[in-house]
C-alpha cells in the first residue's frame, strides 16, 4: 500500500475531528498547515480580542463563538501552535467544542468550506515524522500508546515515544558506520593493499554489536506478551472446575458451568488487568477421551491454545484426585514444565470439600501448587498474586524492550548480517564483498527509525492509525 499523494503536499491544511466519535462532553477538531489560523479565524469569533492574527500567541487558549453569518455553531475554545513548536511541526489549532455530533460535522464542513481537506489515517503523526519532530519508531509508539490497555503496555509505548530505542538504534548505527567508513576507504586503495579498518577492534565492535542486538530480540518474546496480554490457558480434566475458576478470576459468569462432562467444546477467552499487567485467560475443553467428533476438536484446540500460553494452569480437582492422576500430569506435560518460556501451575480445587490436604499431593509439591476454592472464590487473590509474580520474574531489567514485530524482524535481518561479515573475515573474503553484508546490516538498522524507507513501508504503518492522529 503506498501512500496518498496528498501526504507529501505540505501547501494542504487537514482537519479531522481528534476525539472518539459519537456524543461526549466535549470534542477536538484538529487543523495543520500553513493556513490552519486562518482558516479557523474566518468563523472564530473571540470574546476579548479582535480576530487579528498577531494577536493569537502560540500554546494559548481563546474563548469565543464559531459562528456563520451570525448565525452562532457553538461556544469553543481554540489553541494555538506556532510552527515550529507543534505535534506536527506546522501551524496548528485545535478547537475544542461541544460533543454534539452535529456542531462536530457543522465546524469540520465549514473548515472544508475555507479550503481545508480532511486528513488521512495518521496524517497528522505522518507529517510529524516528515518534518523531523519524530522518527519512525517514536511515531509507531503513537499508535501503540493510544492502543494500550495496561499499565505495561503503555509503559513499552511511552518509553518507545520518548526515544530510548531510537538512540539505541542510532548508536549502534553510528559505531558501525565509523567502520564502514574505513572498509570503503580501503576500498579506494585496493591496488596499494592497505588496511584503514583495526581487523581486531572491529572484531570486538562485531561481538559487542551482536550482543545487543541479541539482547534486544530476545526482549521481544517479553514485549509482545506484554503489549498484547499474557496467555493463560487453563486446562484440566472435565468437572474439574476451569470454567468455573475462569468465572471466579473474571468475577463474571463468562463459561457455562455445568455438571456434565464435556460442556466446554470449545475455547473461550476473556481478559483482565492485574497489577497492571493483562491477562489472557482461555478456558479449553476438558482433556478426556471422547467418541465425539466436536469434543474431540475442542481437546485439540486445548493443545494448540498450550503452544501458544505463556503460563499453563492445570486445574485438578483435589477431592477426587489420587497420586496416579497427579504422576500422569507431570508424565504427560513434562515438556511444559520443563519449558522456560512457560509457567506451568498445579491449581488444586475444591478445597472446600476437604478436611485436609492429601499425604500424596504434599509429595508433589515440586510443581508449583495453589490451593483454591473456584467455586467459593477462596484464594483466588492468591492465584493472582502468583501470576503476577510469574510475569514479573520474567520481565527485563532494561526500559528498552522490543514489542514491534517489524522492529523485531529488521533486528534480526541486521544480526543475520552482521554474522556474514564476521563469517566473511574469517574466510578472507575480500573486502568489497565484505562492505556489502556490513551496508545491509547498516540499511536494516535505518528501516526501524525511519532513515531508510519506502513509501509502501510508511503507508502500511499510518494507514493503521485513526484518522485524527
Amino acid at each position: 500500500m503506498n501512500l496518498p499523494r496528498s501526504a507529501f503536499n505540505k501547501t494542504d491544511t487537514i482537519c479531522a475531528i481528534a476525539t472518539p466519535p459519537g456524543t461526549g462532553a466535549i470534542s477536538v477538531i484538529r487543523l495543520s498547515g500553513t493556513d490552519s489560523l486562518s482558516m479557523a479565524q474566518k468563523y472564530f469569533n473571540p470574546k476579548f480580542k479582535k480576530a487579528d492574527s498577531e494577536l493569537f500567541e502560540s500554546h494559548k487558549m481563546y474563548f469565543g463563538r464559531f459562528e456563520k453569518e451570525q448565525q452562532i455553531i457553538d461556544e469553543v475554545l481554540l489553541t494555538y501552535f506556532k510552527s515550529p513548536n507543534s505535534y506536527t511541526g506546522e501551524e496548528s489549532v485545535e478547537i475544542s467544542c461541544h460533543g454534539s455530533e452535529f456542531i462536530q460535522q457543522k465546524i469540520i464542513e465549514l473548515l472544508l468550506e475555507a479550503g481545508a481537506r480532511l486528513a488521512d489515517p495518521g496524517e497528522f503523526t505522518m507529517r510529524a515524522f516528515l518534518n523531523g519532530k519524530l522518527d519512525l519508531s517514536q511515531a509507531e509508539a503513537v499508535a501503540d500508546l493510544i492502543a494500550s490497555q495496561s499499565k505495561s503496555a503503555h509503559r513499552l509505548a511511552l518509553n518507545q515515544m520518548r526515544g530510548g530505542f531510537s538512540e539505541k538504534i542510532k548508536e549502534l548505527r553510528d559505531q558501525l558506520l565509523q567502520f564502514t567508513a574505513l572498509i570503503e576507504l580501503e576500498l579506494d586503495f585496493s591496488e596499494e593493499d592497505v588496511e584503514f579498518a583495526d581487523r581486531t577492534a572491529l572484531h570486538e565492535l562485531l561481538n559487542q554489536l551482536k550482543s545487543e542486538l541479541s539482547y534486544l530480540i530476545a526482549s521481544f518474546k517479553v514485549g509482545n506478551v506484554l503489549k498484547t496480554g499474557i496467555p493463560v490457558a487453563i486446562i484440566g480434566k472435565p468437572n474439574a472446575g476451569k470454567s468455573t475458576l475462569l468465572n471466579a478470576i473474571l468475577n463474571e459468569e463468562k463459561a457455562i458451568v455445568s455438571e456434565i462432562p464435556g460442556t466446554t467444546r470449545d475455547a473461550i477467552e476473556d481478559t483482565i488487568i492485574m497489577d497492571g499487567y493483562r491477562f489472557r485467560f482461555i478456558d479449553t475443553a476438558g482433556l478426556r477421551q471422547s467418541e465425539d467428533m466436536v469434543e474431540n476438536m475442542g481437546i485439540g484446540r486445548t493443545y494448540d491454545k498450550m503452544e501458544q500460553a505463556t503460563i499453563i494452569l492445570y486445574i485438578c480437582d483435589i477431592s477426587q484426585a489420587g497420586k496416579n492422576e497427579l504422576e500422569e500430569v507431570l508424565k504427560e506435560f513434562k515438556q511444559y514444565i520443563e519449558d522456560e518460556d512457560k509457567h506451568f501451575i498445579l491449581v488444586a480445587n475444591k478445597i472446600d470439600q476437604l478436611n485436609e490436604i492429601p499425604a500424596h499431593l504434599k509429595e508433589m509439591l515440586e510443581l508449583e501448587t495453589v490451593f483454591v476454592s473456584a467455586k467459593r472464590k477462596e484464594n483466588i487473590h492468591l492465584l493472582a498474586e502468583t501470576l503476577v509474580n510469574k510475569v514479573k520474574s520474567k520481565s527485563i531489567s532494561s526500559d528498552i524492550i522490543i514489542s514491534n514485530s517489524r522492529h523485531y524482524d529488521a533486528l534480526i535481518n541486521a544480526l543475520d548480517s552482521l554474522i556474514m561479515v564476521e563469517k566473511a573475515f574469517i574466510d578472507n573474503i575480500p573486502t568489497d564483498l565484505v562492505a556489502i553484508d556490513i551496508r545491509q546490516a547498516l540499511h536494516h538498522l535505518g528501516t526501524i527509525t525511519g532513515e531508510i524507507t519506502t513509501d509502501e513501508v510508511l503507508g502500511s504503518i499510518f494507514s493503521k492509525f485513526c484518522i485524527g492522529k
